[in-house]
């Protein structure tokens, strides 16, 4: 049995979505496998309504220790040049180059600090 989110995540569809269409909280792979091969109306319309401009999920990944998580990517997210675990010290990632100043962004997923050099 899976969850109802790693469902969404290997359908690339959002969990409202999932939620919405009466996805049970945990279903088996035969259930998922037999949803990706035969989609039900709305899951086929959403697929074919994608236009690949926007990720339904993005993998977020530390650049310190490697920790990773699926999220639904954010608008006000901007480029990140590194992203830590919260805990992480700033001394953990590289300088930024020559002329480059640094700020940083809370709040990305469950425990990410964005690091971007401009």
């Amino acid at each position: 049995m899976i969850t109802r989110r790693e469902a969404a995540l290997r359908l690339d569809i959002s969990m409202e979505m999932a939620r919405k269409h009466g996805m049970a909280a945990k279903i088996s792979e035969t259930e998922l496998a037999e949803m990706n091969d035969n989609p039900p109306p709305w899951l086929a319309q959403s697929r074919a309504n994608r236009t690949g401009k926007k990720a339904v999920w993005v993998q977020l990944r530390c650049d310190v220790c490697g920790f990773e998580e699926s999220v639904r990517p954010k608008k006000w997210w901007p480029e990140f040049t590194y992203l830590t675990c919260d805990h992480h010290s700033i001394g953990d990632i590289p300088l930024p180059a020559d002329g480059l100043k640094r700020s940083e962004l809370d709040g990305i997923g469950s425990r990410f600090i964005a690091i971007i050099d401009a």
